[in-house]
């Protein structure tokens, strides 16, 4: 099924990055023992004082943004989330989607020019492809606007791409990755780096010492944790402070709100949603006789089984009537649904449909009443979703606590 997309979509701007030189500005950091994010406010609150005075400011201006932890960034991210397809110049991604390495790229650099500050991609996306892509879209002025997040933490071979099997997360491949993913994204540090699961063999007290000796040496400026237990996230934030927390979430799948968030509320921690369509399913683009091929990762996926499909489908049935409503498609309907639920979530729908991104990028001008959105809160709890959200084996790697430091 084909998404209906919106005949305009209003340009969606971002905010303007300082421009001192990051790997600078983290380095001088550490030597004063204040906060990088201090340094690059005053550096910013200088800048703005000449706009003041009538002197031009490179990049565009600000019409829409929203804290994500230590970062400024536009309410609708990117996630970048491709694989080799057909071709030496094919592209995919995890739902049978396709484009070209060109295309690819091409997109990326649509984004950002829409505003789009926030791009999300990780080692393991491709192995590599996805990096190399995003650091041949964001050069020059769309690096200085961008905010780029990766990921480490599978057992990926540096040098080769290779799959091993399971997680990675002991210090010195830690460091072996992050140079290599330097050399991909064609950037001098790394916006915002994730540890992509939890390593149930690597105390997180390493994990982090590792990323601070990172950003001490101004390669990463902040660090997150993706799908990590509770217990983990606490003994991280205590090493040093957790930037952003990325897990699943969205009307299909509302795990996060029973412990996670207000964890993130209670510590200061930015949120990222990732699968915010639910894997199409809340862009109107799965049926109840939708039927996944063995490559497309829905086919593994217990709610997406034929058995349960159709009984999910009245929360597709909601979507759509609250998009007819609100005069917007079921996909803006449900991001703005996520920004709605906190000032400091992000969600980073991925695509590789420049159409779909600009559908996507509009949900950015989307607001709801108090009273809607009670109302639509009501109405999705009230829909049981029949069907674990991911397949055993790769739930199994969700909410893992690190073992203890010894």
């Amino acid at each position: 099924m084909k998404r209906t997309i919106p005949k305009t979509t209003p340009r969606a701007d971002t905010h303007q990055v300082d421009q001192i030189p990051r790997r600078r500005l983290l380095m001088a950091a550490a030597t004063l023992g204040v906060a990088p994010w201090l340094l690059s406010a005053c550096a910013g609150a200088a800048n703005t004082s000449g706009a003041a005075a009538g002197k031009p400011t490179s990049g565009p201006r600000p019409a829409a943004s929203r804290r994500l932890g230590p970062f400024e960034v536009f309410p609708i991210g990117l996630g970048v989330q491709w694989h080799p397809g057909r071709g030496p110049q094919g592209v995919v991604d995890l739902y049978s989607s396709s484009t070209t390495r060109q295309g690819g790229v091409a997109l990326i650099r649509r984004a950002a020019d829409l505003g789009v500050t926030l791009f999300d991609t990780a080692e393991v996306y491709g192995p590599f492809m996805s990096e190399e892509l995003l650091g041949a879209a964001l050069q020059g002025s769309r690096r200085d606007r961008a905010v780029i997040s990766t990921k480490f933490g599978f057992d990926v071979d540096p040098a080769t791409g290779e799959r091993r099997g399971g997680v990675n997360s002991r210090p010195e491949h830690i460091r072996q990755v992050v140079e290599a993913q330097l050399r991909r994204l064609r950037t001098d540090r790394i916006d915002l780096l994730y540890q992509h699961r939890v390593d149930p063999n690597v105390p997180i007290e390493d994990v982090v010492g590792t990323i601070k000796d990172l950003i001490k040496q101004g390669k990463v400026l902040h660090y997150g944790l993706s799908e990590p237990g509770l217990q983990t996230v606490r003994r991280a934030h205590k090493e040093h402070p957790v930037a952003v927390i990325q897990n699943e979430y969205s009307m299909l799948y509302r795990g996060p709100e029973a412990e996670v968030l207000p964890l993130c509320e209670e510590l200061g921690i930015g949120f990222v949603p990732w699968s915010p369509l639910g894997m199409g399913f809340l862009a109107g683009t799965v049926d109840a006789t939708s039927r996944f091929e063995e490559q497309d990762f829905r086919a593994a996926v217990p709610r997406f089984a034929p058995d349960v499909l159709p009984a999910n489908m009245a929360l597709a049935d909601l979507v759509k009537a609250w998009a007819a409503r609100k005069n917007v498609t079921p996909a803006q309907l449900s991001l703005a649904w996520l920004t709605a639920q906190k000032p400091w979530i992000v969600p980073i729908p991925g695509t590789t449909n420049v159409a779909h991104l600009q559908e996507n990028v509009a949900a950015a001008s989307i607001s709801f009443s108090a009273a809607e959105l009670a109302e639509l809160n009501a109405a999705v709890a009230a829909i049981p979703i029949r069907g674990a959200r991911l397949s055993p084996a790769v739930l199994s790697a969700t909410g893992v606590e690190a073992p203890p430091k010894r």
